[in-house]
C-alpha cells in the first residue's frame, strides 16, 4: 500500500512554495510525523510531516522545485513495522551517558536549521555530542565537527595557489522571504508620502525602575524586564491619543482601527519578519515581555505561522541592538507609521542649568503623509518622549 505525501493547504495570500530541503532520500524508512521536508514560501516555512510509518517510494519534486496546494512531493510506501522497532536491549556495557546521546541525536530532535545542514553535507550526528539544552545538537557543534563553516553547494571551491590573485565571486538564489522583503520595501517607497521625524528620550528613568525592579519582575514573572515593553506600553497609549496614527489607508478611505494590534520587527538570518501582538492596551508589562520573548524564538527556529504575523496597525523596530544610532524606518504596509528605535548612548545634556550626563536615545517615526499630518507626528513622538521619561503616567494614563 502506497500513499502520496502532499503540500499542504498553503495560507490564505500565499500562492505556491519552493522545496526548500529535503530530509530524507528515496529508499530511507520514515515515521509517523516526522518531518521530511521543508517548503519555503515568502513569508513563513512550512515542514510536511510524513503522514504513515514507511520507506520512501519516490521523489517528485526535487530540492528549487516550485509547488503548489495539494501537489504530490513523494510517494511513500507503508511499513508497518516501522511503527513499532523492536530495540534489543541495552547491554550492560552501555552506559546511560551513551544511551541519552543517541536519544538526542535523533532526526526529530535537531532544529529546522540544523537538520538541514546534516542533509547537504552528509554528517554523520550520531558522533557528534550536543552541547545545547538537554544534550541537543546545535548548529555550532555541527559546524565544529565540519572544521569550521561549511561551504555551500553552490560555492566552487577555489584552488589554494589562486587565492592571493583570484577574486572569488558566488551568485546564490534569493530566498522567497528575501525577494518579498524587498519587492514590499520598493513598493511602500514607490507609493507612499513617506517622511520621518526624530526626538530624543531620555531613558534614565526607565534605567532606574529596572535597575530597581528587575530581579523581583524575573523572579515573579519568570521573564527579563527589557526596554520593549516600555516602549509597547508607551506606544500604546500614544497610539489612543493620535487615533489617526493607528489608522490605514483603503483605497480612497480612510481606516481607523478601534484595537491596538503592534508589530515587533525581529531579524533572522532569513529576513525580517513582524510578528503582531494583539490588544497590547489588555496586556502587561509581563505578559508582554514573555510575548516578545516567545515570537523570537519561533521566528529564528522558522516556526513562526503565517496567522501571527498578519495584521497589525502599527510597527516598532529597534535598530539599536545591532549598534544604529540613528536611521529612517520603513513603513510596513499597509500601515501607515512605523517607530524606531536605537542605540542608548550616554551624552551631556541640560538639566535644570546643569550639564549632566544620561542615557539618551534617538527615536524615529516614518509616517505617510497622506494621511498623517506633521502636527499629528510630532506630537505622537512627543508623547511617547513624556511618557517614558516619566513612566509613571503608563500606569495613570495621563
Amino acid at each position: 500500500m502506497t500513499t502520496e505525501l502532499k503540500v499542504p493547504l498553503l495560507p490564505e495570500s500565499v500562492a505556491d512554495a519552493t522545496v526548500a530541503t529535503w530530509h530524507k532520500k528515496v529508499g530511507d524508512k520514515v515515521g509517523r510525523d516526522e518531518n521530511l521536508v521543508d517548503l519555503e514560501t515568502d513569508k513563513v516555512m512550512l515542514e510536511v510531516p510524513s503522514p504513515i510509518n514507511g520507506v520512501i517510494k519516490s521523489i517528485a519534486k526535487a530540492t528549487g522545485s516550485v509547488v503548489h496546494a495539494q501537489e504530490v512531493l513523494a510517494v511513500i510506501e507503508e511499513k508497518t513495522e516501522v511503527s513499532q522497532p523492536m530495540a534489543s536491549p541495552p547491554s550492560s556495557t552501555k552506559t546511560a551517558s551513551v544511551m541519552a546521546s543517541e536519544q538526542t541525536t535523533t532526526p526529530t530532535s535537531l532544529s529546522p536549521s540544523v537538520r538541514r545542514l546534516v542533509a547537504e553535507h552528509d554528517v554523520d550526528v550520531s558522533q557528534i555530542t550536543g552541547t545545547g539544552k538537554g544534550g541537543r545538537i546545535t548548529k555550532e557543534n555541527i559546524l565544529a565537527a565540519m572544521g569550521g563553516e561549511p561551504v555551500t553547494k553552490s560555492v566552487p571551491v577555489l584552488d589554494i595557489s589562486m587565492a592571493a590573485t583570484a577574486r572569488p565571486e558566488k551568485r546564490v538564489p534569493m530566498t522567497r522571504i528575501r525577494a518579498r522583503i524587498a519587492e514590499r520595501l520598493l513598493e511602500v517607497t514607490q507609493n507612499t508620502a513617506m517622511l520621518t521625524t526624530f526626538n530624543e528620550v531620555n531613558l534614565q528613568a526607565v534605567m532606574d525602575i529596572r535597575q530597581r525592579y528587575r530581579d523581583k519582575f524575573e523572579k515573579i514573572h519568570n521573564v527579563r524586564l527589557g526596554f520593549m515593553s516600555f516602549f509597547v506600553k508607551a506606544v500604546t497609549e500614544a497610539l489612543k491619543r493620535a487615533p489617526v496614527v493607528n489608522a490605514s489607508i483603503d483605497g480612497g478611505d480612510i481606516v481607523y482601527h478601534g484595537y491596538y494590534d503592534v508589530g515587533v520587527a525581529v531579524s533572522t538570518d532569513r529576513g525580517l519578519v513582524v510578528p503582531v501582538l494583539r490588544d497590547v492596551d489588555k496586556m502587561n508589562f509581563a505578559e508582554i515581555e514573555a510575548k516578545i520573548a516567545e515570537y523570537a524564538n519561533k521566528a529564528r527556529a522558522g516556526k513562526l505561522s503565517l496567522e501571527e504575523m498578519q495584521g497589525g496597525t502599527f510597527t516598532i523596530t529597534n535598530g539599536g541592538v545591532f549598534g544604529s544610532l540613528l536611521a529612517t524606518p520603513i513603513i510596513n504596509a499597509p500601515q501607515c507609521a512605523i517607530l524606531g528605535m536605537h542605540k542608548i548612548q550616554e551624552r551631556p545634556v541640560a538639566e535644570n542649568g546643569q550639564v549632566v550626563i544620561r542615557p539618551m536615545m534617538y527615536v524615529a517615526l516614518s509616517y505617510d503623509h497622506r494621511l498623517i499630518d506633521g502636527k499629528e507626528s510630532v506630537t505622537f513622538l512627543v508623547s511617547i518622549k513624556e511618557l517614558l521619561e516619566d513612566p509613571a503616567r503608563l500606569f495613570l494614563e495621563v
